[in-house]
């Protein structure tokens, strides 16, 4: 009797199923808070240099805006410098520039506008203007220490289960993120941040494979986007919390503060049974599954369930198999899906945070702009849950990638003053991104067997994180031509969509256990039956 049938007779869905997701929802907000935090913790506010010196050539009875008239050079649109100032004032009456006047860099720091931001990393260690890049690398040193934490927790998950690593995932996230609230250097703050991202990607990666382990093929589906409505919250909480706490290490400690309940709440999360099953604890499995059919009243259907007939649904064999990183390239089937589902991954990923990380330009202040792209991903979410279940995870996979290329497209040649235009397009686009970075979560967890599944979980969370460190520095390239960040994240996009066409469907088939299914034809479910 294969884990889906055991499913079918216990319920594949019910309170067991809903009060694994409800208690998982604790811990998931905060995934989407620390991944979006550098929007609100790295934002830079107005700023300009500190001419404080300048009172020196008998300026000081003159206004604020008098002193900025006569001690700042303006850019070509009007507005005053912010990396640019007189070595010496202009002449307070004639207000033109002396003759022993040069336009220099700041020399005496910067005065920061507080009306949105108390303190950012920016206000912090004056990360602006030649320093802008230690800025956006705040982002990518968390994305590196994601990116090397999903394949760590991916195989540790394989081999000694999600419910330990998910504790493990609580603790050292909230160690690691109080330190980096706490940090006295960048050096510091750097260096935590990096541990911050290596534990939380293990939230990010194990707690939804534990929910999709635990569902008939049947639901899939519809409860794999219910659950995955946890990010768009936790994205609306993070602009509330954003908008009333402004000083980034109160933040930091505020989004983080989830955990405490997610940690009271872990002592009644229950391990997959499909792992220990698939790992030969047959006794453990059966404790769970006769928990699971107690909670959804299907009681009865246990007198045919017991740990023997667990142990003969199974090769012993495969059992007693320790399984590496290595398996997920063993034969040609899995490694054509792995170099498939990485390049898409990459795209995904990519092009998901180029376009989140990068919000202005809108012509909307960060906060509203924010909400508007959190706030399409609900009736998008609805929306997509018809389409997979008519159309398939393959061809909504690639058309909602092609679809982000577009709309990136299109906003490269509309004009910034037309920004009612550009905030529309923009936000269409991110709901795409948004979509297809739902829709390749479960796909992937569909496409790897049980055995080895959270290690390709694993290795394709890690090509994203290397996608996402990457991503916030393309921005930088804008120097070089204005259009050339946008035409790399569109191209990426395009490129993902086509080779998304290559991979297996798999709606409403069977869930793979063993590496010796990815080459046995899918196994179509239809109302709980295999067929």
């Amino acid at each position: 009797m294969k884990f889906d049938n055991i499913l079918s007779e216990i319920g594949g869905v019910g309170k067991f199923q809903i009060r694994l997701i409800l208690i998982q929802v604790i811990s998931r907000i905060t995934v989407p808070c620390h991944f979006l935090l550098n929007n609100f913790m790295a934002g830079v506010p107005s700023h300009h240099c500190d001419i404080s010196t300048l009172d020196n050539f008998n300026i000081s009875n003159l206004t604020l805006q008098q002193k900025l008239s006569i001690g700042i050079p303006t850019e070509m649109d009007g507005s005053l410098s912010s990396c640019l100032m007189f070595s010496k004032p202009r002449h307070p009456h004639l207000l033109n520039i002396s003759e022993e006047s040069s336009i220099v860099q700041c020399q005496n720091g910067w005065v920061y506008d507080k009306s949105d931001f108390k303190s950012t990393l920016a206000t912090e260690w004056d990360l602006v203007c030649s320093r802008k890049g230690m800025n956006k690398a705040t982002a990518t040193i968390f994305f590196i220490g994601v990116m090397l934490g999903a394949p760590l927790f991916g195989y540790l998950s394989d081999r000694f289960g999600r419910r330990r690593l998910l504790l493990v995932s609580y603790l050292t996230t909230m160690t690691f993120a109080v330190l980096s609230a706490l940090s006295t250097s960048y050096v510091m703050f750097g260096v935590m941040r990096f541990f911050t991202g290596m534990s939380i990607s293990a939230i990010s990666i194990v707690s939804i494979v534990l929910n999709l382990e635990w569902l008939g093929a049947e639901q899939r589906t519809l409860f794999g986007l219910i659950f995955s409505i946890d990010w768009s919250l936790g994205s609306c909480i993070l602009v509330a919390m954003a908008y009333m706490v402004n000083e980034w290490r109160l933040l930091i400690l505020a989004v983080t503060s989830p955990l405490i309940l997610a940690l009271v709440a872990w002592r009644w999360l229950p391990e997959s049974g499909r792992w220990l099953v698939a790992n030969g604890k047959f006794d453990d499995a059966h404790y769970y599954i006769n928990q699971c059919a107690e909670m959804n009243n299907r009681c009865k259907c246990m007198a045919t369930i017991t740990p023997r007939t667990l142990l003969e649904s199974v090769d012993a064999d495969t059992t007693d198999k320790k399984y590496t990183f290595i398996d997920l390239f063993k034969t040609a089937t899995l490694r054509k899906l792995g170099v498939c589902l990485g390049i898409v991954w990459f795209g995904v990923a990519f092009t998901y945070y180029g376009i989140t990380l990068n919000i202005t330009g809108f012509g909307l202040n960060l906060y509203l702009t924010h909400f508007l792209f959190t706030s399409i991903e609900m009736p998008m979410k609805i929306g997509l849950y018809f389409l997979l279940e008519n159309i398939g995870r393959r061809l909504v996979q690639a058309g909602t990638l092609l679809s982000t290329g577009l709309c990136l497209f299109i906003n490269m040649f509309v004009s910034k003053e037309k920004w009612i235009i550009r905030t529309i397009v923009g936000v269409l686009g991110k709901s795409m991104s948004e979509a297809s970075f739902t829709v390749i979560f479960f796909f992937t967890i569909e496409l790897y067997p049980t055995v080895i599944r959270q290690n390709g979980v694993g290795y394709t969370s890690f090509v994203a994180r290397l996608a996402v460190s990457i991503s916030p520095l393309i921005m930088l390239l804008e120097d070089v031509w204005h259009l050339l960040p946008p035409m790399i994240y569109c191209g990426m996009a395009i490129l993902s969509g086509l080779v998304a066409l290559l991979l297996t469907e798999t709606r409403n088939t069977r869930m793979p256990e063993f590496i010796e299914d990815i080459d046995k034809p899918r196994e179509k479910i239809t109302s709980g039956k295999t067929i």
